[in-house]
């Protein structure tokens, strides 16, 4: 399938620390040259989609290295290297001085004095300031550039009062550094965020991927490549104690149904195909009847590729891997999505690939890298 005929879309879920992956991705993506025209994100997916969608194509490596370095510059700690059990206590060690002392250009801690406590709203019900957050932002992103719609940006928030899920998109309205510090403010470290009168947080408290809505907004009748890269595996072992217990729960619930979600859009694509070929069959009267015009609208007929490229926990991860900006790991992640990639587009299987068969075709290729099906 021609890829000059495909709108190419990146997916980013949403995962703290393990965003360093799809940073990872991108970097072997760009030097392949594919060039997002669509970049969706949730929570540290959505910092991410921002950082790309908000700097020159020849400026979207440097940036994410740029915001990932700082990041990770204040766990520099230079031992825990010689086997996974001593790895595990420095990362232990690692999450616990981000949560004292903050992460740089990302959050720091309250300072609960008497008028924080007394006046303070968002003191009250959240540990962390995200201030330095869209501070990085407003340095690193080119809002002018994010809004011209050059490269779609789409990003997933949860409007506090009502519950319900809402997208930020730049073919809908004018996004700032808020709208992305909305997606990640995940309660109860980061206070909601304020846009025209309504508070949001983080989106992955009701879906962690921006996949489905990616899949039910493509406007086109464009073929679409899109390429997902997700944090948190759905797939995994039996827990041998309660810290796994932990990080296996954290997986489950982030991962969000990702297998879920394709395989009901294969479903529909197979309908869409099978409406159009029932049309084609119908004699020329029934072209106005009603239910005619019912499959009409759903038989727009363009293919669908999916690439899905999913972190997996290392050996001496611990449960708060997603609060672990060690400078070790930071690295860790964005090499692992780096060879991902690389193993990937490489592959006989992705090069050789002809046209979806009904509609859909979902590639899963570096799990070979890791010895899983």
């Amino acid at each position: 399938m021609s890829n000059s005929k495909c709108e190419q879309i990146f997916v980013f879920q949403g995962g703290g620390a393990l965003g360093a992956y799809q940073a990872g991705a991108y970097e072997a993506l760009h030097q392949h040259d594919i060039d997002p025209d669509w970049v969706a994100g949730i929570s540290i997916g959505a910092v991410n989609a921002a950082l790309i969608a908000g700097a020159p194509k020849e400026r979207r490596v440097e940036n994410l290295r740029t915001f990932w370095d700082k990041v990770s510059s204040n766990l520099t700690f230079g031992f825990g290297h010689d086997g996974a059990d001593v790895r595990r206590i420095s990362n232990e060690i690692s999450v616990m001085a981000g949560a004292l002392t903050g992460i740089p250009g990302f959050f720091s801690p309250r300072l609960y004095t008497p008028y924080q406590i007394l006046y303070n709203r968002e003191a009250a019900i959240s540990f962390y300031d995200t201030e330095p957050l869209l501070k990085t932002l407003e340095e690193l992103v080119d809002f002018d550039l994010l809004n011209n719609c050059r490269t779609r940006i789409s990003l997933g928030a949860v409007e506090v009062v009502s519950g319900n899920f809402a997208y930020f998109d730049s073919r809908r309205q004018t996004l700032d550094a808020r709208h992305i510090a909305a997606s990640g403010a995940l309660p109860p470290g980061f206070a909601p965020v304020e846009i025209e009168g309504r508070y949001y947080w983080d989106g992955g408290l009701v879906s962690n991927t921006p996949l489905q809505y990616v899949l039910s907004t493509n406007g086109s009748e464009r073929n679409m490549e899109i390429f997902q890269i997700d944090l948190f595996s759905a797939r995994g072992t039996m827990p041998k104690d309660h810290f796994e217990a932990e990080s296996r729960i954290k997986e489950i619930r982030y991962s969000s149904r990702t297998r879920l979600n394709t395989d009901d859009f294969a479903r529909r694509q197979i309908v869409r195909r099978a409406a159009k070929r029932l049309l084609e069959k119908l004699p020329p009267e029934f072209a106005d009847d009603e239910d005619a015009r019912i499959l009409r609208s759903i038989g727009v007929e363009y293919d669908v590729t999916i690439v899905h490229l999913i972190h997996r926990r290392a050996a001496s991860a611990t449960h708060a891997m997603d609060a672990e900006f060690s400078r070790a790991s930071i690295t860790e992640h964005w090499a692992a999505g780096y060879d991902d990639v690389m193993h990937t587009l490489n592959h006989d299987k992705w090069k050789n690939r002809g046209r979806p068969r009904d509609g859909i075709q979902i590639f899963d290729l570096a799990h070979e890298r890791h010895g899983k099906s």
